[in-house]
């Protein structure tokens, strides 16, 4: 299945509706930072909030997880008949955490494939880790069920 093509304004209306109406993603200052067919590129901030008690403190392994998640499901978006209006849901999700991540999370999401019914998200998180170092501190893959109107 061909992918719709991802208008330029695409990126700021996902942000909007992002900051507007899905509060969990808002709370964590989820941002879209590149959204073209096929590939997504987003980022969470480095927030004391969302970290472990650890000395250095690190990321919370779920903070990572979901933004795989999310990050893979937007990412499928331009091959829905309907961009907008259309659902998705995860149906499995798959993450193994390298490392540590200390600063702020950066995902990049490459469909691997589209059917008619599922489709399949590879994901990669990077974030400095607590030697100051950026580097692959997560990777996962997801399945998402495509609901096509």
């Amino acid at each position: 299945m061909e992918p719709h093509d991802v208008p330029e304004e695409a990126v700021a209306m996902l942000q909007e509706y992002l900051e507007n109406e899905h509060a969990f993603l808002s709370w964590l200052g989820f941002t879209v930072e590149e959204f073209e067919a096929g590939r997504m590129v987003a980022t969470v901030p480095y927030d004391e909030k969302l970290t472990n008690p650890t000395d250095p403190p690190t990321i919370q392994g779920g903070v990572a997880s979901t933004l795989i998640d999310v990050v893979g499901g937007i990412a499928l978006r331009p091959y829905l008949s309907d961009p907008v209006d259309d659902d998705i849901a995860t149906i499995n999700l798959n993450v193994n955490y390298l490392r540590p991540a200390a600063g702020d999370l950066t995902a990049t999401a490459e469909v691997i494939r589209a059917g008619n019914t599922v489709g399949v998200s590879s994901v990669e998180a990077v974030s400095e880790t607590p030697d100051g170092e950026e580097r692959p501190v997560a990777i996962g893959q997801g399945a998402y069920r495509l609901f096509r109107n």
